[in-house]
């Protein structure tokens, strides 16, 4: 197959580019990219897109994601994760599950996040972990995520420090690692995370993900470039001379949606993706050619 889609289950220890370079062996073609970079701690979806599949991953990296974590009260990280070095300790031992409860039903909303500042976020075009492990100490400005549930499944008591067990459905560019710091500032104990995966991408879930040793092993079944399209956009069904004419680069009459359209031929292939202007639904990118 030249175009397509593997959701993988990635393992922990490992980057996304660790996962993509294996992807371009497997897969026999060096145009491999993903929706999302995932820390190396965290597991869990990974959606790789590959050939004419790389054009479409902007769309499902914009999408929405779902993950589970757990957060450590009692501790504050230089990286807001258990990898980084304990900067302070506190006794959280006096901390109430309702308190908890109240801390994190602040963040459920569009609010202000403050990325942490071992992340991939550029500042004047060098990543954030690169200035981190050079040596300088900053914090990114807030930005504006939504975070649209935020579920606790479990808090634990150990001693002088707390874990809280989550479920959380977020926009892009949310960082859970902010979670667990700022729920950590809110209650005066300092936080973390201690592990994360994430379940869901746009309309990707972990039940359809392929583990790392199938991806090596080559042992998997690509997603065609019309099913995601389908999971991903509106559709529009285009008819023969539809598919004739978009093969050429034409708009098409307006269509009902005023977001971005999949058009699928009648034979279930993506012709283009296209998009309402000027009275037209003009096409953003041609993927195939009228047969």
């Amino acid at each position: 197959m030249v175009d397509g889609f593997l959701v993988v289950d990635k393992a922990p220890a490992m980057t996304s580019h660790d996962v993509v370079a294996v992807a371009r062996k497997s897969l026999g073609t060096r145009k491999v990219g993903h929706a999302g970079t995932l820390d190396p701690m965290a597991t869990g979806v990974l959606v790789l897109g590959f050939g004419n599949g790389t054009r479409l991953l902007q769309y499902i990296t914009d999408g929405d994601k779902s993950y589970t974590a757990t957060v450590v009260l009692g501790a504050a990280t230089v990286t807001d994760d258990h990898e980084g070095e304990v900067i302070s300790e506190s006794d959280a031992s006096k901390i109430t599950d309702d308190e908890i409860r109240t801390g994190l039903s602040k963040m459920v909303g569009q609010i202000q996040q403050r990325p942490s500042s071992v992340s991939a976020v550029k500042v004047d075009g060098e990543r954030a972990y690169d200035r981190v492990r050079a040596g300088e100490v900053f914090e990114l400005a807030a930005r504006t995520i939504t975070i649209s549930a935020l579920e606790v499944l479990e808090i634990r008591h150990l001693g002088t420090r707390i874990e809280i067990d989550i479920d959380v459905t977020c926009s892009a560019g949310t960082f859970i690692r902010a979670i667990a710091r700022d729920l950590g500032i809110d209650l005066k104990v300092g936080g973390h995370l201690c592990a994360l995966r994430r379940t869901r991408v746009a309309g990707f879930a972990i039940s359809q993900a392929i583990t790392f040793a199938d991806l090596k092993s080559q042992s998997f079944t690509p997603l065609e470039l019309s099913d995601v399209a389908r999971a991903t956009f509106a559709v529009r069904e285009l008819a023969l001379d539809e598919v004739l004419e978009l093969s050429f680069g034409r708009p098409l009459p307006l269509n009902s949606s005023d977001e971005v359209f999949a058009a699928l031929s009648p034979d279930n292939r993506l012709i283009a993706l296209l998009k309402n202007e000027s009275g037209k639904a003009k096409p953003v990118a041609v993927f195939a050619a009228a047969n």
